[in-house]
C-alpha cells in the first residue's frame, strides 16, 4: 500500500451529514424505473450481490429486484447482516459462488457494495475460473482503513483490527482482480475517500463516476443503471463505460 493510500484523509463531517440524503436517492429510483426499463437486459447469468458494513440483503433488495427484470439470476450473500469476516463468513461466500455457478452452469458477476465490493474482489482473485466480473460500489480497497469513517465500526462489529489483512483471502486488496472489474466511486461519498476507490485503468478495469452518497449508492439511479449496463457485456468481450451523447451529462469523466 502506497504512502499516499495509507495518508488519505477519510471524508468531512459536512460530507458524512449529508448522507440523509440516501432516503432521497431511493425516492428518486423508485421515480426513475420507468426510464431505467431502457437499460440493456441481461443474458440470464447469475448475478451474486454482496451488501457492506452492518448491513443486510434487505438493503440491497431495490438494486436485485430490478437487475431480476433484467433478466439475471439474482443472490444475495444469505448471511444476515455484514459483520466483516467473521468465523465462517469466507468459507460462506465461497461456497456460495460455486453453488451458484454449478447451479446454472455459468461464470457469476460479483456486485459488491462498499465491504461488500472487497469480498467481491477477494473472491474473484481466488475463483477466477467461476466469476465472470466484479463491481464495486464504493469500496475503499485502494487506501488504508482510515480513510473511511467507518473503520471503528467495523472493529467492533467484527473484533479484528480494521487494518489486518488476510492473505489467503485473495492476497492484497488493492491488486485488481483477474477478470473484467468495475469500480463505481462518488466524489460526494462521506462515509470513504473517493479516491480510494477508484480502480487503476487497464484493458479489463476501470471506474466510474456518479455524484451520489454512499449510503444510498445501491439504489441511486446512475448507479443501478450503470450496474446493468456493465453486466450485459457479451461475457469475453468486455468494453469500457461509454459515456457518449447523454451519458456524460450523467457520468464524468472520473480522471478530470
Amino acid at each position: 500500500m502506497s504512502v499516499a493510500a495509507q495518508t488519505l484523509a477519510p471524508p468531512s463531517r459536512t460530507l458524512m451529514l449529508l448522507e440523509g440524503r440516501a432516503i432521497h436517492e431511493l425516492g428518486a429510483f423508485l421515480g426513475a424505473l420507468p426510464l431505467l426499463s431502457l437499460a440493456p437486459r441481461g443474458d440470464g447469468h447469475p448475478v451474486l450481490v454482496l451488501p457492506g458494513l452492518v448491513a443486510s440483503d434487505a438493503s440491497t433488495r431495490p438494486l436485485r429486484s430490478f437487475l431480476r427484470t433484467r433478466g439475471y439470476a439474482v443472490s444475495g450473500w444469505r448471511q444476515g447482516r455484514n459483520l466483516g469476516l467473521r468465523h465462517g463468513v469466507q468459507n460462506a461466500m465461497v461456497d456460495l459462488v460455486r453453488e451458484l455457478n454449478d447451479m446454472h452452469g455459468r461464470k457469476v458477476s460479483l456486485v459488491g457494495w462498499s465491504l461488500g465490493g472487497l469480498y467481491a474482489r477477494q473472491l474473484a482473485k481466488m475463483m477466477p475460473e467461476r466469476v465472470r466480473s466484479v463491481i464495486t460500489l464504493g469500496s475503499p480497497f485502494a487506501s488504508g482503513p482510515k480513510a473511511t469513517n467507518a473503520w471503528r465500526v467495523y472493529e467492533m462489529a467484527s473484533g479484528r483490527r480494521a487494518d489486518e489483512e488476510d492473505a489467503r483471502f485473495g492476497g492484497a486488496l488493492s491488486a485488481t482482480p483477474p477478470v473484467p472489474t468495475t469500480a463505481i466511486f462518488s466524489r460526494t461519498d462521506g462515509i470513504c475517500a473517493w479516491q480510494g476507490c477508484m480502480e487503476k485503468t487497464s484493458a479489463t478495469s476501470e471506474s466510474i463516476e456518479v455524484e451520489s452518497s454512499h449510503c444510498g449508492m445501491g439504489h441511486h439511479p446512475a448507479v443501478v443503471y450503470a450496474v446493468a449496463d456493465r453486466l450485459a457485456q457479451p461475457e469475453g468481450e468486455w468494453s469500457p463505460f461509454d459515456r457518449s451523447g447523454w451519458r456524460s451529462v450523467v457520468y464524468p469523466n472520473p480522471h478530470r
